[in-house]
């Protein structure tokens, strides 16, 4: 077997199976009871706040637990709407929940009722924005370039008055660009604005920092980096003061209640703790493999189309459009030959439509959907990333000899 699909889930590490197994068993307390054993789980629970606090420079108690990044990413979003929505006549800064303070007039009258993001986000994103407006929000979705990047200054001219969030992801999921999320941090703390991220791809693949890069609230999730499967976090700084998003318990300093997953926390941690120590050695490992197999791909398989920004990507990211095949088709011959990748998100696997990503940086539907995208890991070998690139480059001459579309081509170009 070869997987190469890391951007929709990791393999979970020997060393963080071993951490969570005696929660699995003996260490079986409910962390919340009072007895010494609900104790011990509320101890290992705390050390893992603070291993996962430490990958990105937040305190522990801005680390809320929860079932993963799609839940934080709702809470993001649904708990600042639900601060603002609905509300009129305040002067704006009296009304902003965090300690900057609004820098708005105090006669000026608003409703704090936009929010910004971009077309290429996560479903987790765009689908709460959806809902968002049905119930009232007013949402700008911007533009990226050909490469996947927002502009910084879009960010800004999109910014009004009543303008209450911004979300930008930290890197995206299908294509690997990284965004310029410390400038579009500036840009929201200048207007008084919450800056949310979803880090959920980058976390623990790249270096972050929420002091630095101006970040509110940020959305994680621990099985992209070799942690278990259902569970995640939403760092929320200090001072800003949004409301619960499941209600039923005192659970994680009241803001999101629920029987602590004791365990999964544990294993979080565990994998936050390796992926702190080997971060660098192992960004660079996957860089030079990443670069190699774009290399080769480009070199030998005509009629690609590299998808992201070719330096400010992923390590571990390759998106290419192979043109006049379907995704879908090669993923599925790969898979006879036991090579794993996909043809987008693992969330929108299914989905008639072409993706919005691919479609959000210019490609054609028809180039949409001839998408697919590799994500290697540090247990990559170049033995297995050659064989994976011969496996697409037979597999791509097949499919496209079975193509009139490429038949035509060919044709037209001789």
């Amino acid at each position: 077997m070869i997987y190469l699909d890391n951007a929709a889930t990791t393999r979970m590490k020997s060393e963080v199976l071993d951490a969570m197994m005696p929660y699995l068993t003996e260490e079986y307390g409910n962390a919340s009871s009072a007895y010494r054993l609900g104790a011990k789980s509320k101890n290992a629970m705390e050390r893992a706040r603070h291993s996962v606090a430490a990958l990105i420079g937040a305190k522990d108690h801005e680390i809320y637990f929860t079932s993963g990044g799609s839940e934080s990413d709702n809470w993001a979003l649904k708990a600042v709407a639900d601060a603002y929505l609905g509300e009129a006549g305040e002067p704006a800064h009296l009304k902003w929940p965090s300690a900057m303070g609004r820098p708005t007039s105090r006669d000026k009258l608003v409703t704090i009722s936009h929010i910004i993001t971009t077309k290429i986000e996560h479903h987790a994103i765009l689908h709460t924005a959806e809902y968002l407006e049905r119930l009232g929000m007013d949402v700008t979705y911007l533009d990226v370039d050909e490469n996947g990047r927002v502009n910084p200054e879009d960010v800004e001219r999109a910014i009004r008055p009543e303008t209450c969030l911004i979300s930008v992801m930290t890197a995206n999921n299908e294509i690997g660009t990284i965004e310029p999320i410390k400038e579009i941090g500036e840009i929201a703390h200048r207007h008084g604005i919450l800056f949310h991220t979803d880090a959920v791809q980058a976390y623990g693949h790249v270096s972050l920092d929420v002091n630095y890069c101006n970040i509110d609230m940020l959305s994680a999730s621990a099985h992209k980096l070799g942690g278990p499967k259902g569970v995640g976090f939403l760092y929320i700084r200090e001072g800003v003061k949004i409301g619960s998003f499941i209600h039923g318990g005192a659970q994680e300093r009241n803001r999101r209640a629920g029987t602590s997953n004791v365990p999964a926390m544990v294993g979080f941690g565990k994998a936050a703790e390796m992926a702190a120590k080997d971060m660098k050695k192992r960004a660079e490992y996957e860089t030079r493999l990443r670069d190699y197999m774009i290399d080769r791909i480009e070199k030998e398989i005509p009629y690609v189309i590299l998808n992201g920004d070719r330096k400010d990507r992923l390590p571990n990211n390759i998106n290419f459009c192979f043109r006049f095949v379907q995704g879908e088709s090669v993923l599925i011959m790969l898979d006879m030959k036991d090579i794993y990748v996909s043809s987008g998100s693992a969330c929108a696997t299914g989905s008639a439509d072409p993706s919005h990503v691919q479609m959000a940086i210019g490609r054609s539907q028809d180039d949409a959907y001839s998408a697919v995208r590799i994500t290697i890991s540090e247990e990559t070998t170049k033995e297995q990333a050659d064989m994976a690139v011969d496996e697409i480059k037979a597999i791509v001459e097949k499919l496209r000899k079975m193509s009139p579309e490429y038949i035509q081509f060919i044709r037209n170009n001789k």
